[in-house]
């Protein structure tokens, strides 16, 4: 019984000197020390289970991961000016293996005898002539192949590591779930699509439209793929920069990871803007019209409908959500100027910064000149842009965790 109530004093003596000692002690008590140890073996640990890849099979996973995501990246961007040129209606039916363009004049005649038969053609461009079909059929001929080819780069790499067996199981999840993301990408693009092609939808509106709801729904899965690739990509190309960690970088990396989710929420809510046409209806800037708040915010009912499906509320909405990242990405580098952080970090969150005010005066130029094309689809790159920056500045952050021995 003695001997165990020395060992306990042992113990308890030598809790007390690590917690004098810890140099990532804040505040002093011994429960954070606890867990702060805690929090440090764990992310070492992750660290160790990652390095038993092999180096050069760790790159080529990152680079494969960072490849589906500029092919994402392509997609999207290509996707958007899809729309602006209102050609992503042209091909009226969807054959997952069998979509190419038509072999001679006769074959380019029964598709657009097809294109004849649904809203688009009927209450927009009546009277269009088979060469101009062609240039709209071609632009989303040319969107469904890229996206296309962002699958082939997800799979076919997959293949490659798993056949050799050189991949451990966290990264075949990670793959698979990727992979999945991507092929559901494809349904969900023909089901937008589709929303499109309805005639009581057409005739609701009075034109043909594609649903802003399903429109929303396939941007914010293509920018979940984008993100999760940005992710894993980081993760195995870029190595861990240690060094000691504060209250303040804690704060730091809880406060990044809210912010990513807020520029996230942004870009959605610009598809919202797209799908309903409401960067054509407040064209002024800071004020809408000669007010800070629409006076036509709430000019449906029941009033909830407001949200998503008034153009005065959902371009307000989206005004007010860039502000707040823009303000939450300059707040950002103002508290991290006298911070002690590695190099990367540090340039990480003033890349993120900069982006942010690029994005915000893209945003305003493209509301201001009246939506011109190639600056809304340069806006919409931006916000790809503003996304995989601040995924790379939460990335740095999670990398401060582990702290040297």
């Amino acid at each position: 019984m003695l001997a165990v109530h020395r060992h306990l004093f042992r113990c308890g003596r030598t809790l007390f000197s690590a917690k004098l000692k810890n140099p990532i002690l804040i505040n002093g008590a011994i429960g954070k020390n606890l867990i702060a140890r805690r929090a440090v073996i764990d992310s070492t640990s992750r660290l160790e289970v990652d390095s038993n890849v092999v180096p050069r099979v760790r790159k080529g996973v990152g680079i494969w991961f960072l490849s589906v995501a500029g092919a994402t990246f392509v997609t999207v961007v290509f996707g958007g000016v899809t729309r602006l040129t209102r050609s992503g209606l042209s091909m009226v039916d969807w054959r997952f293996f069998k979509e190419f363009p038509p072999r001679n004049e006769e074959k380019w005649l029964e598709e657009f005898e097809m294109y004849k038969k649904y809203p688009e053609y009927q209450l927009a461009n009546h009277g269009m002539t088979l060469e101009e079909f062609k240039k709209i059929w071609y632009m989303e001929y040319s969107h469904r192949s890229i996206a296309r080819l962002t699958g082939l780069i997800g799979f076919l790499p997959f293949f490659y590591f798993w056949i050799r067996n050189e991949l451990p199981v966290a990264i075949v999840l990670k793959a698979l779930t990727l992979n999945s993301l991507i092929l559901g990408q494809g349904f969900l693009g023909w089901y937008m699509v589709k929303s499109g092609l309805d005639h009581e939808t057409a005739i609701k509106y009075s034109h043909p439209h594609v649903s802003h709801y399903r429109l929303a729904a396939h941007l914010g899965l293509a920018l979940t793929v984008f993100s999760l690739s940005i992710r894993n990509g980081l993760h195995y190309l870029l190595k861990p920069d240690k060094v000691m960690v504060t209250g303040a970088h804690s704060f730091l990396r809880r406060s990044l990871v809210g912010i990513s989710g807020l520029v996230f929420l942004t870009a959605v809510s610009g598809a919202f803007v797209a799908g309903l046409d409401a960067g054509l209806v407040y064209n002024s800037f800071p004020k809408m019209a000669d007010r800070w708040f629409p006076s036509d915010y709430f000019a449906k009912f029941p009033f909830y409908r407001n949200f998503l499906e008034n153009p005065s509320a959902t371009q307000f909405n989206h005004r007010l959500l860039a502000e707040l990242s823009v303000a939450s990405a300059l707040g950002v580098w103002l508290f991290t100027r006298k911070m002690i952080l590695p190099p990367r970090a540090k340039l990480a969150i003033r890349c993120f910064a900069i982006v942010a005010c690029t994005q915000l005066s893209l945003g305003v130029a493209t509301l201001l000149l009246y939506v011109p094309k190639p600056l809304a689809a340069l806006h919409q790159a931006g916000s790809l842009g503003l996304l995989s920056s601040v995924l790379w500045a939460v990335h740095e952050t999670k990398l401060l965790r582990f702290v040297p021995k």
